[in-house]
């Protein structure tokens, strides 16, 4: 059996055969392998640093006395740097699994996205969780920045979860059990400092000390800063990390001091960065610099066709998001339809498929050149093209030479009425590598992701690293180079295959090429392999709720590139943990889909969809542990919250933050507990479920299943809830708080729930609109285009909120932030909410022009609702048409300003006495269909008064009276409608 002591050997050995440096581990306490100096300092700067070193990582606020199976306040990591980024980190990574005996082609190894970044230190980075058999076992990052200074060149870290490791390769259920050495347990050795640590963080650390601790290591940190110190300033750094980390475990940290502290080490950390390059570069550079890579030569323009081939484009990456595949996907189209267009090449049909490894564009009927052209180039006109005597003057001279033709070629031409001096230039078509060559590298560099990021090369970003290209027309090389990369016919396949690449013939054949050797390069192909796959294997016990995981499909289609369905179980004692908890770490953690009897009740089995060929019954089996430990750990984290007092649970909000300027989740809970209660007070709407569920809100966040889990707040809140001996209206209302989590979610369905989810996303406008701006474009990391779309759904669904304007609301949520919320800030947030109103109305298929009529009611979608609704009916109405288009000739006729009022005694025509009777007729109304009614009689005389009655008399009574009337039809319906929207 490996023992851990031989993995951290072996490991060691393997890292630095491939010339990494052995350093030890940080003699302070750090929370990860990042912070020590041998990362954090060495990745900065230009100097190369290739390092290998096991770091034990201390976090208190993991400590559970030992008890929990999977977590550990002190773990073992085994970090790597490799800097530069060496060009195939991945395949170094798989060959370190190798070392330690486990065979990547029998296992199911994925890197899954996972983005890192430590704004504490100013540091962030892209990358995967790398996943084996379901187990994340590592962290692999390409870091873009520490202490604030961008890298360059770039780093690849590779962190090791070695605990994890080992508890999978041994098959151990808890750390305890991990053979470290022959004969010698993890228990035996750490077992007693992982108790004793843990009852120091959690239970007998001295709060007022370790806060005097964190002054003095913050203080001396900057003093060794002043001194041009940064290695020992560094140091104090990180003891300051640990003094916060131990006051925060033993819940001594306020939400002001948890962003105080942050800012603090952001600080600390970005002087002690810019301090170490300085240091670096006054000695220097004593490790020399990095030679950026060669520009990629492209390979030789052949033809071998001269008619119409396929273009086959595929661009090799490093595992992509599923989110950014299908942008990519998307651009990769755009990008080349675009350059094909500004080509004379002709061409048939365009397709782009992807998969996580690989962005393919296949277009067919490519022609063998493009068309030849006469291109017309305009001069100088003529009068200033020849002298007096006829002879050609500099100007045309100058023109000619510059075009490369002779005075034989000149021609005369008109343009616009003008007569000018033009050359026609013939320009024979060019080859169709020749111009694809072009086309396809600005495909490359054109695209773009949500986040960006660099790698070895030193022109290229995305979201995660370009790493070949194969470019075909029929059977040759498109002579494609882009920065380091030029294209050829080899193409990479599956990392476990033998051999792992494959040349390519021709373009026709690349699609086959790839599916003889497992890949399947179309989403909705692979989609339907998982599908089919999935159902057979439950069939007949259970079934898969395709419809209801189609997000979740869609997501694990994107992960592969051969997917392989497996059924696993887990123990059906596990159904007794809420069905929410179960499906969650299936769903969001480990992408498993889950199993349902016919009555839609859970069974004890999950579906995971491995990547290509592997051995089924260790894959399954490394799965069903996975999530045996995941559920063993939610078990244990359901168990010790049941036993939690609510009130207690409330009080750890205090704890948390909501962000820095806007106070705690405690401070936030407030703030909604009131306003609901005020809203509820307005409308007459109280009650005591809502005044109960008003003290309880948000409790369950407090809790350690949510802390792990933040998407099962609300359903624990109201599990916990009944537990405690709740009324089961209030548990209801504290869960419908939380609803909707997201567009097409479930809506409260009681008033006490509604009243609560309407105050917690009016308070969150107010409050993130004031201090970080309303979203723009699709950045939106706060998710308040979500609030705005689930205050609208809540408002609209809830008729007893029907008469509550949503302006009101903001006001008053406004008043009670802790940071001031200007009227400008306001007016905006109520703008953003009437153009979310507008897009999600719309989006139901309503005519534009009547939505912006009713849109003045934003504030009230309720009522807008109502509107659009009778609005739909009157249109069919001759009548009210015939109103309609009165009030709108009237808003054209009359003058800007005139005001609606008239002397009825200076009016003689009976078409206009008329109207005035039929005006002032008109009776109150309160919506459209009862001022369809009340202007019945307002149809006839309305016509008459239009045909038969000159508005703009001569005489200035009779006109100011004749505009005044029509001011008052003209504002008939006034805040009713906005009736210039309307196309009637």
């Amino acid at each position: 059996m490996l023992t851990m002591q031989d993995a951290l050997a072996r490991l060691t050995t393997y890292w630095t055969e491939q010339g990494c440096l052995v350093v030890q581990p940080m003699n302070t306490e750090v929370g990860a392998g990042t912070l020590n100096p041998a990362t954090f300092l060495r990745v900065l700067g230009p100097e190369p640093w290739h390092v290998v070193y096991p770091e034990p990582s201390v976090r208190p606020d993991d400590s559970r006395y030992g008890e929990n199976p999977n977590r550990l306040q002190t773990h073992t990591q085994l970090q790597v740097i490799l800097k530069p980024d060496p060009g195939h980190p991945q395949e170094l990574y798989l060959g370190s699994l190798a070392a330690l005996g486990i065979d990547v082609a029998a296992h199911d190894v994925r890197f899954v996205e996972d983005n890192w970044a430590s704004p504490a230190l100013g540091a962030w980075g892209l990358g995967w969780e790398v996943w084996l058999d379901g187990l994340e076992i590592t962290q692999f990052t390409y870091f873009q920045q520490a202490g604030g200074l961008n890298l360059d060149p770039v780093s690849v870290e590779i962190t090791y979860g070695i605990e994890r490791i080992i508890m999978a390769l041994q098959e151990k259920t808890h750390f305890k059990e991990i053979e470290y050495a022959p004969g010698v347990s993890y228990g035996e050795v750490f077992g007693q400092s992982e108790y004793e640590m843990s009852r120091y963080y959690l239970d007998d650390a001295d709060i007022d000390a370790n806060r005097r601790l964190l002054e003095l290591y913050a203080g001396e940190a900057q003093r060794m800063i002043d001194a041009g110190l940064p290695v020992p300033a560094h140091s104090f750094v990180l003891k300051c990390s640990q003094a916060f980390n131990v006051l925060d475990s033993r819940g001594a940290v306020s939400t002001a001091d948890r962003a105080a502290e942050f800012a603090r080490m952001r600080r600390l950390a970005g002087e002690v960065a810019r301090l170490w390059v300085d240091r670096r570069t006054e000695q220097g550079l004593p490790l020399g610099t990095i030679t950026p890579p060669d520009a990629a030569r492209p390979a030789a323009s052949v033809q071998t066709a001269d008619g119409e081939r396929t273009l086959v484009f595929e661009i090799g990456t490093e595992e992509l998001p599923p989110s950014e595949l299908r942008s990519a996907r998307d651009q990769v189209k755009r990008l080349l339809t675009e350059g094909l267009a500004g080509t004379r090449l002709g061409h048939g049909e365009i397709r782009v498929f992807g998969t996580p490894r690989r962005l393919i564009a296949v277009v067919a009927a490519v022609a063998a050149r493009e068309d030849d052209h006469v291109r017309t180039v305009k001069g100088p006109k003529r009068q200033a093209a020849y002298g007096p005597d006829g002879a050609p003057t500099k100007a045309l001279e100058g023109f000619l030479r510059g075009q490369a033709m002779t005075i034989a070629d000149v021609e005369i031409e008109e343009i616009n009425g003008v007569p000018a001096i033009v050359v026609k230039k013939h320009e024979p078509g060019r080859a169709a590598p020749t111009v694809l060559a072009a086309v396809l590298a600005q495909v490359v560099t054109g695209l773009r992701a949500a986040k960006n990021m660099r790698w070895n090369d030193p022109k290229l970003s995305f979201s995660r690293p370009v790493r070949w290209l194969t470019a075909l027309w029929g059977d040759d090389v498109v002579p494609v180079a882009v920065s380091t990369l030029a294209a050829g016919r080899r193409t990479r396949l599956l990392r476990t295959a033998v051999p792992p690449h494959a040349d390519i013939d021709s373009a026709e054949t690349f699609l086959e090429t790839l599916g003889v050797n497992g890949i399947v390069a179309d989403h909705e192909d692979r989609r339907e392999l998982i599908v089919i796959g999935a159902q057979d294997l439950v069939y007949p016990d259970g079934k898969i709720d395709v419809k209801g995981e189609a997000a979740l499909i869609d997501q694990i289609t994107d992960l592969v590139e051969q997917p392989l369905p497996l059924l696993g179980t887990f123990d059906e004692s596990y159904l007794s943990l809420p069905d929410a908890v179960l499906t969650t770490v299936m769903r969001k953690h480990q992408r498993y889909l889950p199993v349902r009897d016919e009555n839609g009740a859970l069974l004890p089995m999950f579906v995971t969809v491995a990547n290509g060929p592997v051995d089924v019954e260790l894959v399954r089996s490394g799965n069903e542990a996975v999530l045996r430990a995941r559920y063993e750990d939610a078990a244990f984290f359901y168990r010790a919250d049941l036993a939690t007092p609510i009130t207690e649970m409330k009080t750890h909000l205090n704890r948390l933050t909501f962000t820095d300027r806007l106070g705690s989740m405690a401070d936030r809970a407030g703030r909604i507990s009131a306003l609901a209660l005020s809203i509820a007070a307005g409308l007459e709407i109280g009650s005591p479920v809502l005044e109960r569920a008003a003290e309880l809100l948000k409790f369950d966040l407090g809790s350690q299943l949510v802390t792990e889990m933040t998407s099962l707040a609300g359903i624990m809140a109201r599990d916990y809830a009944l537990h405690a001996g709740e009324d089961r209206a209030v548990a209801q209302a504290v869960y419908e708080a939380e609803l909707p989590r997201n567009t097409g979610d479930v809506l409260p369905a009681t008033v006490p729930g509604a009243l609560l989810s309407l105050a917690d996303r009016l308070d969150l406008v107010a409050g993130l609109a004031a201090t970080v701006g309303l979203p723009t474009g699709s950045s939106d990391p706060f998710a308040v285009r979500r609030a705005v779309l689930g205050l609208l759904a809540v408002h609209r669904s809830t008729p007893a909120l029907a008469g509550f304007t949503l302006t009101e609301g903001l006001e008053t949520a406004a008043a009670a932030q802790p940071v001031p919320v200007s009227a400008e800030v306001l007016a905006a947030a109520r703008d953003f909410l009437a153009k979310r109103l507008e897009q999600v109305l719309t989006e139901e298929g309503q005519p534009i022009d009547r939505v912006r009529a009713v849109l003045l009611h934003a504030d009230r979608p309720a009522l807008a609702d109502v509107l659009l609704g009778q609005l739909t009916s009157a249109v069919a109405d001759p009548g009210f048409l015939a109103v309609a288009a009165a009030v709108q000739r009237a808003r054209r006729i009359v003058p800007a300003g005139t005001v609606a009022g008239y002397d009825p005694a200076v009016l003689k025509e009976p078409a206009e006495l008329a109207l005035h009777e039929a005006v002032t007729a008109v009776p109150a109304f309160s919506d459209v269909t009862s001022f369809v009614a009340a202007t019945q009689g307002l149809v006839g005389p309305v016509g008459t008064f239009f045909d038969e009655v000159f508005v703009m008399a001569d005489d200035p009574q009779l006109r100011a009276a004749r505009l005044g009337l029509l001011a008052t039809v003209r504002d008939l319906g006034d805040g009713l409608l906005d009736w210039d929207h309307l196309r009637l």
